[in-house]
């Protein structure tokens, strides 16, 4: 098997204008976290069933434009307003015109998603929880109940989260969980992004509760925390036509990888790729498998030889409290 559930609660109508200024094009997609996730993973050959909500005139669209991709979607329908938003890039950057996060979903929807969810899960070789378009679509402890509930069934749970959420899900327990020393530093679960703070975080992390811990940083090499041992993930720099959506095709990646039974440094491997892969495209998510496959085979794990005692023994509490200190 090599099926893959994304918990996207709610995908986003994307419009974005391009070509010259007095020549339009206007491109019309799914988008959001989630979304992306499924379109690398579909890529890659998994089978990808997404769980969502979908609101209003653009959950009607949005429902339509996912299934066209091949992507099995499992929904609630309800009436009101979706995410959306429009962007202009004519000008070679994206310049927002217009965006809404949508409506916070319903006691009775969200218990409705969350059995979709958990159905769908309970069927399949992985899970991978992605974040809401708004801060205030889902309560976080959702995302706690979903990793406790789907891991005591033996399943692979996948976070790519952050803030309230992130730990959340790290009290439920997860397999992985991905995350980047941006979203680190905004949390302030360190104070800046160097290797003392971004070791001793991994460790944090991996205490609360994630198995594995990977940290993306932009240009440098991932860092890997698996089996307690600390690595540095390299792949060639790639020139950039759009960074968007490179760590939800790192998270991708390792998710059709576990779901296919491959080793976590494998996993690592690919999602390196891929994410590395998709950052020389325009289109979110996007990409060729085999150029994945080839670009994997330039991707190196190298353990790091010298991690601070400190990393390793800092509580959450301790790491915390040292991160305010300075």
């Amino acid at each position: 098997m090599n099926e893959v559930v994304i918990f996207a609660p709610s995908p986003v109508l994307t419009v974005t204008v391009e070509g010259r200024a007095d020549h339009a094009d206007i491109h019309l997609h799914a988008g959001g976290q989630g979304v992306w996730q499924a379109r690398m993973l579909q890529a890659l050959g998994a089978s990808v069933t997404m769980c969502c909500v979908l609101t209003g005139e653009t959950g009607q669209v949005l429902g339509h434009l996912v299934a066209d991709e091949g992507i099995r979607v499992l929904a609630v329908r309800r009436a009101g307003r979706g995410a959306a938003y429009v962007h202009d890039r004519r000008g070679g950057e994206r310049s927002q015109v217009a965006a809404t996060q949508g409506e916070p979903l319903s006691r009775h929807d969200l218990d409705e998603l969350y059995d979709l969810t958990l159905r769908a899960g309970l069927g399949a070789d992985a899970i991978v929880l992605s974040g809401p378009a708004g801060e205030d679509v889902v309560p976080a402890d959702v995302y706690r109940r979903l990793a406790a509930d789907l891991r005591s069934t033996g399943r692979f749970v996948i976070a790519n989260l952050a803030g309230e959420r992130l730990t959340a899900a790290l009290g439920g327990k997860v397999s992985v969980v991905k995350v980047s020393d941006d979203e680190l530093l905004a949390d302030g679960r360190i104070s800046a992004p160097d290797e003392e703070q971004l070791f001793a975080a991994a460790y944090s992390l991996r205490d609360e509760g994630a198995d594995t811990v990977i940290i993306s940083r932009a240009e440098k090499p991932l860092l890997l925390l698996a089996d307690d041992t600390l690595s540095e993930v390299c792949v060639p720099t790639m020139q950039i036509a759009d960074p968007h959506g490179a760590g939800d095709s790192l998270t991708a990646g390792v998710a059709a990888t576990l779901a296919a039974g491959g080793t976590i440094e494998e996993a690592v491997s690919v999602g390196a790729a891929a994410g590395a892969l998709n950052v020389t495209r325009h289109g979110l998510g996007t990409g060729k498998a085999e150029t994945v496959r080839l670009l994997r085979d330039h991707v190196r794990v190298y353990p790091v030889e010298w991690v601070p005692a400190f990393a390793k023994r800092l509580t959450p509490d301790e790491l915390a409290q040292t991160v305010q200190n300075e």
